[in-house]
């Protein structure tokens, strides 16, 4: 386990609480705990979990949580006042690459023919040309997670695939992550698009099949990151750099073997972390087809903004429609891999 450079300065909070939703990719956060790597760095961190990205994001903003686990694109809209008054977020660590899946509910893919193909055109336009030939005035009902997330523009890229009109075509809703398996087997939506383990959830329970996911679409991107707001990482520089540590630590300890990714499935299949939902898997996988998760490993939990212009360009579209004006050093401020490299010495 990585320890602490002998001239690190102490950390100025002894006691954090960090917030996650229960998703594979908070991995590294309960690792973290679990291993005793915050503990390492002489940090007390109590994890609290959060059902809905609203929620996790307000509290944040307002200083309920020091930090949170939270969706690539979140740290950009909070900064932009997308969704809310402005909070400048930074994203000092990146905690995932890829992990989404497009799952739609079985009775519409025997409908419509839609299948998971090496080429997720092939199921978008098997959707596409069951909806203009079907004749229903229905319009399918999809969930994404939250307005500014990589699940949203890479179910609308999806759609697009399929000459399917996301907003005249089908409905888009948003729901809480643990949600969707039940509202999908329910009939309250016919497909969604969000992190794992919910997509193989509904497939292992019969609720619906996937049909594409974010690694096929968007290759490599970033999918969750750890979010401070800027006033704290000024406020709490030394605290940051140990919470980083940590998080660089775990994910040393979770690359090192197969059995370490054994045991971090028991510990995020406990029930204060993702409890039942995660039963179906045996094992957390690092990097499987067809899902391609990252959660360790090389130089995965590094920021750079480069890594970010997937989904900074839709949330640019947004704003302007909405009569703002871009600043490209916001997002060079937002994912800036300098307290990183502070931290590591990278």
């Amino acid at each position: 386990m990585s320890q602490p450079p002998l001239h690190a300065a102490s950390p100025e909070l002894a006691r954090l609480t960090l917030g996650f939703v229960p998703l594979l990719d908070a991995a590294l956060l309960i690792v973290a705990r679990e291993r005793g790597c915050f503990a390492a760095q002489g940090l007390d961190v109590s994890l609290s979990r959060e059902n809905a990205w609203a929620t996790l994001r307000d509290k944040v903003a307002a200083g309920l949580l020091d930090g949170a686990q939270m969706l690539a694109p979140m740290p950009l809209a909070m900064s932009l006042g997308l969704g809310r008054a402005p909070c400048e977020t930074l994203a000092p660590l990146l905690l995932s690459r890829n992990g989404n899946t497009i799952t739609l509910s079985t009775s519409l893919c025997q409908a419509s023919g839609a299948a998971l193909d090496a080429d997720p055109g092939s199921s978008a336009l098997a959707l596409g040309n069951w909806l203009r030939g079907s004749g229903s005035s229905r319009r399918p009902r999809l969930a994404m997670v939250y307005p500014y997330s990589c699940q949203h523009y890479q179910l609308r890229e999806w759609l697009s695939l399929g000459d399917i009109a996301p907003d005249r075509d089908v409905e888009l809703v948003a729901l809480p992550p643990p949600r969707m398996v039940e509202a999908l087997r329910d009939g309250q939506i016919d497909g969604f698009c969000a992190g794992e383990p919910w997509g193989t959830l509904a497939r292992h329970c019969g609720a619906g099949q996937l049909v594409a996911t974010g690694a096929q679409l968007w290759p490599g991107h970033p999918e969750k990151v750890l979010g401070v707001t800027r006033s704290w990482a000024q406020r709490y520089p030394a605290t940051l750099a140990a919470l980083l540590r940590a998080l660089v630590a775990a994910g040393e300890w979770l690359a090192a073997s197969p059995d370490h990714r054994r045991q971090a499935h028991e510990w995020l299949a406990l029930p204060p972390y993702l409890d039942r939902s995660i039963r179906h898997l045996d094992t957390l996988d690092s990097d499987a087809a067809p899902i391609h998760q990252q959660l360790c490993g090389g130089d995965l939990l590094r920021p750079t903004p480069q890594a970010a212009l997937h989904f900074a360009e839709p949330i640019v579209r947004q704003l302007e429609a909405q009569g703002g004006r871009f600043d490209p050093a916001l997002l060079a401020a937002c994912y800036s891999p300098v307290h990183f490299d502070a931290a590591t010495h990278h």
